[in-house]
C-alpha cells in the first residue's frame, strides 16, 4: 500500500511538470491567439541531431523552462527523425516540411523561432551552451 501511494504521488508530480507541446502548428497558433501567448517553433532532429537532443534535455526538460513556458509560450516541435522506428505520420511529416519551407529554408538543426501569435518572427536561435535561466533571459528580451 505504501508503494502504491509513492507511485501515485510520482505520477501526479510528473503530470504537474509535464510539458505540453502542441500536436500541430495550427493548434499552436490557435492556442497562442486564445491565450495571448507567443509561439516557440522548434525544428529538431530528435533521433540524430546531437545539439537537438542536448537542447531538449538541458533546456526544454528543465523545470525552470517548463514553468516559464507555461506562462508565456505555446510550444510546437517540427521534428524530422531519420530512424524508421521514429517516423512520423505522413500528414505530420508533410506539415513539418511545409513549415520548414516557410521558416527554415536553410535546414538548420536545431533551429528555434519565437513567433508572435500572428506568426511573425521575433527571434531566431538554436542550441547554446547555456543554462535554462540564460536561455529564458535571451527569449525574454522579445516577450512582454
Amino acid at each position: 500500500m505504501k508503494n502504491l501511494v509513492v507511485i501515485v504521488c510520482l505520477l501526479f508530480s510528473y503530470t504537474i511538470t509535464a510539458q505540453e507541446w502542441s500536436s500541430s502548428f495550427s493548434d499552436a497558433v490557435t492556442k497562442a491567439k486564445e491565450q495571448d501567448k507567443y509561439i516557440l517553433l522548434v525544428f529538431s532532429g530528435s533521433d540524430w541531431c546531437a545539439p537537438c537532443i542536448k537542447l531538449d534535455t538541458e533546456i526544454w526538460q528543465s523545470s525552470e523552462f517548463k514553468e516559464y513556458a507555461e506562462k508565456k509560450l505555446v510550444l510546437y516541435k517540427a521534428d524530422f527523425p531519420r530512424k524508421k522506428k521514429n517516423r512520423l505520420q505522413s500528414d505530420l511529416e508533410l506539415a513539418n516540411r511545409e513549415l520548414a519551407n516557410t521558416y527554415n529554408q536553410q535546414g538548420y538543426f536545431p533551429f528555434v523561432l519565437l513567433l508572435d501569435k500572428d506568426k511573425n518572427i521575433l527571434s531566431k536561435t538554436g542550441y547554446k551552451n547555456s543554462s535554462p535561466s540564460e536561455y529564458i533571459q535571451d527569449l525574454s528580451t522579445f516577450v512582454k
